[in-house]
């Protein structure tokens, strides 16, 4: 009876963490980021003054330095454009640390059975797991030439919200980021969904 009631903890904290992350990502895509102390709906300002700075969308080389420009509508463009992104990494970091300090815990507990333990140590690792792939694939995304990425990777399915620099993305970009997702998680293409971030 022991070893169920562990069993059943460790996996009602694994689910309520999973919710909690979809709910989160879920909120700031319906929401669009608003932000309370300017009103405006985050990526406005990329869409304004990211092309006139980008070099990219300019066709020159990402390595060479970019021309001198306002210091204003240069930070206000790059800090808009990423907030969702970094929110969205800081709110996902922030989940699975809470989940596990709780595994953590679980698996530290001398009055817990080895199956609990065990338990508790495999979500553990499919959590390092899952954080990983996550940073490749946002890594071998952003090395594309998409200006950011965030990836929510879960059991059977990945969410993976892309910023184009305002530019619609493409079949031909689906297809790349698709094959990147693809070969980092062994995942179907039915199984990936993107997301185009505005």
């Amino acid at each position: 009876m022991k070893l169920w009631k562990r069993n059943a903890v460790v996996a009602a904290i694994v689910l309520f963490v999973c919710v909690a992350v979809y709910l989160n990502w879920s909120y700031s895509q319906d929401g669009a980021g608003e932000t309370a102390d300017t009103g405006k709906v985050l990526g406005e300002a990329a869409l304004v003054g990211g092309k006139a700075t980008d070099p990219l969308l300019k066709g020159e080389d990402a390595s060479s330095p970019a021309p001198s420009e306002s210091p204003a509508a240069g930070e206000e463009g790059q800090s808009s454009s990423s907030g969702y992104f970094a929110s969205a990494r800081l709110n996902r970091q922030q989940a699975r640390d809470s989940a596990l300090s709780l595994l953590q815990e679980a698996a530290a507990d001398e009055k817990a059975d080895q199956a609990s333990v065990d338990q508790a140590n495999v979500t553990i690792q499919a959590m390092a797991t899952y954080t990983l792939a996550e940073a490749n694939i946002e890594n071998l995304v952003t090395a594309k030439g998409y200006s950011d990425c965030v990836a929510f990777l879960n059991d059977n399915s990945i969410s993976v919200v892309v910023s184009n620099n305002g530019t619609p993305l493409a079949d031909a970009d689906t297809a790349k980021i698709s094959e990147i997702v693809m070969e980092e998680t062994g995942l179907k293409a039915s199984q990936i969904k993107i997301i185009e971030a505005s």
